[in-house]
Parts: C-alpha cells; sequence; structure tokens
C-alpha cells in the first residue's frame, strides 16, 4: 500500500503503482476527467504516472498554472510535429511552455517560414490533435539518444551535457522529441491553437550561434477561449506601451544613442518627476535619507560586492582609463555604493536602522533579442534603497518595506499582482554567495513577514539573488504576462564582503544586515505596465499635462494665458492650445491625448472670470470660477490613503 497526501492535508491509501488519474477518480469522476497533469513530491508527470512510494500528490487541471504548462508543453509537441511534415529537412531544437503559450526554435535551413504558412500548420497540429494519441514518455541510453540525433547538432549538444539515466524521449503517434515529461493524457484535449508569430532567436541565447526562427503559438482546450483570446490580444495592441509611448510623446529610442536606451520626452519627464515627487515624500515619512552616487565606479568595487564575478559577463564591459591597470564599469547596481556610504560613517546600535535611498540609474548589457520597449533596457533607473539595520530591527524594517510597496501599488491602481517569495536554488548552492546559516536566516524572515502581512505569496526556488532570497511583486501586464515590479531582497553577505560594522550595546563590533529594496522596481519597467493598465488614462494627480486651455478665437489667448499660470501657481500642470483650429477640433484632440480636463474660454468666459469645463470621458460640467476649478481639481486629485 502506498500513502498519497492531497494539497488540504488529507491522506489516502491505495494499492502500489496507483496513478494521479486513480487517485482523482476516488475523489470524483469529475475531476478525473478534468485532471490533465500532476505533481508528485513537487515534481510534474502525466496523470499516468505509477506512483510506487508514499508521496505528496496534487491534481493539476486546465485552471492551473502547471496544468497550463502542460497542455502548452504538449502541444509544442503538436507544432514540432506539424513542422517536420512540411519541413523534413528542418532541425528541430527546444520547445517550452512560456507563460502566455509555448514556442519552438527550428532551424530551416534553406526554407524559410512566413505568416502565409501558419494556417497550414494549424490545420495540421488540429488534424493530427483529433487522433486522440498519448504521449509515451521513456527512458534512452546516452549512446541511443546520440545515434538517434546524429545528424541534429542542438540536440546533440543537449544531449553531451545530460547523463545516463537522466535522458528521455516521448513519442505521440509516429513523432518521437527529447523530452523530460509533463504532457496531457492525449492529443485530443486540444481543440484550438494560433501561431502567433516567427521571429529571429540565437540558439542558446548567443549572438555568436546559429540564428533560428522561433515559432510562437498558443492552444486551448476550447475554441471559445482562444476567441477571448484573439480579443484580448487586440486589447492588448491598443493598451501596448510601446505604441501609447510614441503617441503619447512619453518616450522615445534613438540608434544613434543606442539600442535599450530610452530617451524620456518632456511629458515622459514630467510624469517620472511626479512619480519621484510621490515616492519621496512617501519614504521621507518613512524616515529615509536621500544620497546620489556616479554612474560608473571601480571594477575593483564589483569584485568586492560579488557582482562581477555574478554578472561581468552580462554587464558592459570595464572602462579602461590611461592609468595602467586602471579600469571603471558603467554601474550595474546601485548597492555596492551604498555599502561605501554606509563606511563613512561610525555607527553605533542606537544610530540604526540608517536607510539611504536614491533613483539611481544602473546599466545592463542586455541581448539586443531580448530588449522590449521600456519593460527590458540596458540603463534604467532603479528607486532604489539599502536599509543597515540591527538583527533585531530586521523584522519590523521587512515589514515596514511591504507597507511601503503596497500603498505605492494601491495609489497607482495596481491591483492584479502577486507576491512571490524568491529562494535560492537548493541543488544548485554555487550560484550564490554566503554560508548556509546565514542564508536560511534571511529566507525565514522573508517567509515570516510574508505570513505576518497575509500575502498570497507563492515560493519559486532558484529565483533569489546571488546574496540573499527576495520577496518580488508580480503584476500583470495587458496581456496578463506577469513582470517584477517592487522587490525587497534580505542581506547578510554584502556586509560581510565590505566588512560593515556598527557598535553594539556590549561595546563591541556586529554586522548590520542589510535589506535592499525597490517599490517601482525601476522606472522604466513601472511605467510600461502602468501605461498598459490604464491605456494612457493617468491617475489625475499623475498626468503629465492635466488641462489644456481652448480659447475658442485669438482674442482670448491673453485671458487662457492667464488662467493658466494662476493653475500652475497651485501646481495644476497644463497648456494652452494656441493653433488656429476650430473648438470642436482642439476638444477631438486633446480626448485622444487623453487630457484629463478641457477649458474653454471665450467672451462670457473673460468677461464673467471663469473656465467652461469639460471632462474626458464625462463631457461638460459646466462654467466654473477658476477658484471653484481649483477647489474641485484638488478634491479629484487627492492621491488615495
Amino acid at each position: 500500500m502506498v500513502k498519497i497526501t492531497l494539497p488540504d492535508g488529507s491522506l489516502r491509501e491505495f494499492e502500489s503503482a496507483v496513478t494521479p488519474l486513480d487517485v482523482a477518480k476516488s475523489i470524483s469522476e469529475g475531476l478525473a476527467r478534468n485532471v490533465i497533469s500532476a505533481l508528485v513530491n513537487g515534481t510534474q508527470v502525466e496523470n499516468t504516472t505509477p506512483i510506487t512510494t508514499d508521496s505528496t500528490v496534487q491534481l493539476l487541471t486546465w485552471n492551473d498554472d502547471l496544468g497550463k504548462k502542460a497542455f502548452w508543453h504538449s502541444s509544442a509537441h503538436l507544432l514540432a510535429q506539424a513542422i517536420m511534415e512540411f519541413y523534413p529537412e528542418a532541425k528541430l531544437t527546444i520547445g517550452p511552455a512560456i507563460e502566455q503559450g509555448f514556442y519552438y526554435d527550428v532551424d530551416f535551413g534553406e526554407e524559410v517560414l512566413s505568416e502565409k504558412d501558419f494556417e497550414k500548420i494549424e490545420k495540421k497540429i488540429l488534424e493530427n490533435a483529433k487522433k486522440n494519441e498519448t504521449f509515451s514518455i521513456y527512458p534512452v541510453s546516452k549512446a541511443d539518444a546520440l545515434k538517434e540525433y546524429a545528424d541534429n547538432p542542438y540536440k546533440t549538444e543537449l544531449i553531451s551535457n545530460l547523463n545516463d539515466g537522466e535522458i528521455t524521449f516521448c513519442t505521440h503517434e509516429n513523432f518521437t522529441d527529447l523530452c523530460r515529461g509533463g504532457h496531457i493524457p492525449a492529443t485530443g484535449i486540444v481543440k484550438a491553437v494560433k501561431i502567433l508569430n516567427a521571429a529571429g532567436a540565437y540558439w542558446r541565447g548567443d549572438e555568436k550561434n546559429k540564428q533560428l526562427t522561433r515559432v510562437y503559438a498558443i492552444s486551448f482546450p476550447k475554441q471559445k477561449d482562444l476567441t477571448e483570446y484573439l480579443e484580448l490580444l487586440e486589447e492588448a495592441k491598443r493598451r501596448d506601451h510601446r505604441k501609447l509611448g510614441r503617441e503619447l510623446g512619453i518616450y522615445a529610442f534613438s540608434e544613434k544613442v543606442g539600442a535599450g536606451l530610452p530617451l524620456w520626452l518632456p511629458k515622459g519627464t514630467a510624469l517620472r518627476r511626479k512619480l519621484e515627487e510621490f515616492l519621496s515624500a512617501a519614504q521621507k515619512k518613512s524616515g529615509y535619507e536621500f544620497v546620489m552616487t556616479p554612474h560608473i565606479g571601480s571594477k575593483e568595487l564589483y569584485v568586492t560586492s560579488g557582482h562581477w564575478d555574478k554578472y561581468g559577463a552580462d554587464s558592459f564591459q570595464p572602462i579602461k582609463t590611461p592609468n595602467e591597470g586602471e579600469e571603471f564599469m558603467l554601474k550595474p547596481m546601485n548597492c555596492p555604493h551604498h555599502c561605501e556610504i554606509y563606511k563613512v560613517g561610525q555607527w553605533s546600535y542606537r544610530d540604526l536602522p540608517k536607510r539611504f535611498a536614491e533613483f539611481g540609474t544602473v546599466y545592463r548589457y542586455e541581448q539586443s533579442g531580448e530588449l522590449h520597449g521600456l519593460t527590458r533596457v540596458r540603463g534604467f533607473t532603479q528607486d532604489d534603497a539599502h536599509i543597515f539595520c540591527t538583527p533585531d530591527q530586521l523584522m519590523s524594517e521587512f515589514e515596514n518595506v511591504i507597507d511601503l510597496t503596497l500603498y505605492v501599488f494601491k495609489s497607482l491602481g495596481f491591483q492584479d499582482f502577486v507576491t512571490q517569495v524568491s529562494l535560492r536554488d537548493p541543488d544548485n548552492k554555487e550560484k550564490y554567495i554566503g554560508s548556509d546559516e546565514n542564508w536560511k536566516k534571511a529566507e525565514d524572515a522573508i517567509v515570516q513577514a510574508a505570513q505576518k502581512k497575509n500575502l498570497n505569496y507563492v515560493v519559486e526556488y532558484g529565483e533569489a539573488a546571488f546574496y540573499g532570497p527576495k520577496l518580488d511583486f508580480m503584476v500583470k501586464d495587458a496581456l496578463g504576462r506577469k513582470w517584477q515590479l517592487g522587490t525587497i531582497q534580505v542581506d547578510y553577505n554584502l556586509p560581510e564582503r565590505f566588512d560593515l560594522w556598527y557598535t553594539g550595546s556590549d561595546g563591541e563590533k556586529h554586522r548590520p544586515v542589510m535589506i535592499h529594496r525597490a517599490p517601482f522596481g525601476s522606472m522604466e519597467r513601472f511605467i510600461a505596465i502602468l501605461l498598459e493598465n490604464t491605456a494612457g488614462d493617468f491617475p489625475l494627480w499623475l498626468a503629465p499635462d492635466q488641462f489644456t486651455i481652448l480659447p475658442i478665437s485669438e482674442k482670448y489667448l491673453d485671458y487662457a494665458k492667464k488662467v493658466s499660470q494662476l493653475l500652475e501657481n497651485h501646481d495644476i500642470c497644463g497648456i494652452v492650445d494656441e493653433r488656429n483650429e476650430k473648438t470642436g477640433r482642439k476638444i477631438r484632440d486633446a480626448e485622444i491625448n487623453k487630457l484629463p480636463f478641457m477649458l474653454i474660454v471665450g467672451e462670457n468666459e473673460e468677461l464673467n472670470g471663469t473656465i467652461s469645463v469639460r471632462r474626458r470621458g464625462e463631457g461638460d460640467l459646466g462654467e466654473m470660477s477658476v477658484e471653484d476649478f481649483i477647489t474641485y481639481f484638488k478634491k479629484e486629485a487627492k492621491i488615495s490613503n
């Protein structure tokens, strides 16, 4: 007999070699019909996999993220099968599930895949899926695997990095692929599929390797799901921050400046400054001190911190000076600089915590294929701060940062987010620095703080920073993809590497604990997600231009400018539309440019000292005195607490 523990803690006993599907049937036939995959002792397997020892089992359906992963991973096999039927000389590489769908990287050789080929591949996928073939996974020796893929250098490379006993193939119908497993029961579950696009991708993400064709697709168990997704895709195009950023004059890129280095236009700069002022005010109330550090630092600084060893290959390469052996780097992180600021002082336990905050710009050499608007760039500004505290202060400081991050998210209307406890990979500790003891203390502190704050968090192993675990705030964009924005990290290691200390109540030297935190994450990515979540309709207090004044003719331009100055005196910012256009055209343009208020002035308004107010999305609000409008505006623009 084997004992099966379910997620709710309940225990069931079965004959040995029970499968997840058997477990589902013991609960209900309805559940059994919907289970498409399972987690057994944390490993994702097929629902027909025999379980021969006492195990924990989680049954997965389409409604679970891991259920979708199995569905899309299996669909990648169907995509590869269809491609090989049309392009038998093509060479397959890898085809993983991703957050929304899946892709397969293919070397098409002399052939070229174009958009006109998508439909025939989709039809072939569904034709093969209807055969309802099962996925069969089985072990293969390394020698046999290498023989099978002797003419495929990509699969051969993958197999060469595996050991005997680690290699499995998966077969359905007449198609076989190198695969670790985690499939749906049969192909017939796939009822709808769409190839989204094809793009270039270097093998292993290395520009030195051959460029392959990455075929992106998505599949669903119902046609209705695909229809809804395609509608979402159209809405996402409308909200794409790259489109909105261009149309609203927020930012731009220049080939001469360089890929991944955004230029902030006047409206975008105004938006950034308002965000900085908002967070600066909140930080000041919380006891932060503001510092500034240079955009470069000695290479030795990052050798000490460990960033050179861990990230040197992904950074901009060192800048050599005329002095022999002297090298500088574009700053990849702010934390080493803040450690040096801490070292300037002599601190006792009475002085702690010290909270140093900076809007610090950093630079990282992202691969060109990974660059994506503002969400992935090579130069970005972090709303960074580092807290140096005693071990006894760690929990309260961490909880205060959680409160600050939640305040930021609430004020900006970010409600669709999850928190992720990012821990060290226990099977690959060489990726990290520091002792097991310090890592355990740091990880325990984060989990306890998340529990105390009643955060609905998930745990992800292997996602920690190299110096410490993190609590990450993952926010969805217009397509439902998750992006890390806010982050809070506990670090026992950099204080040791930089020999930081404070004098304790016993008169002895003690190491401080370091908290890294950034509620926005980066200004660039935060603004990208903000653009998509709001579709450019920013909260009133944050809008770069909060009004436009529309004089109905040139005669009232002086009065329009006078009103504008009165509003500016009350920190209400906007523009005067001086164009020689009809008022109706000016109103339409203001609506398109998402300006919150249109203030129309003519003879009557000038005589009465008033303005005619129109609000975007609401229409005319009537005639008001300037003073009444200021009162109304400030009430509407108040940031929620």
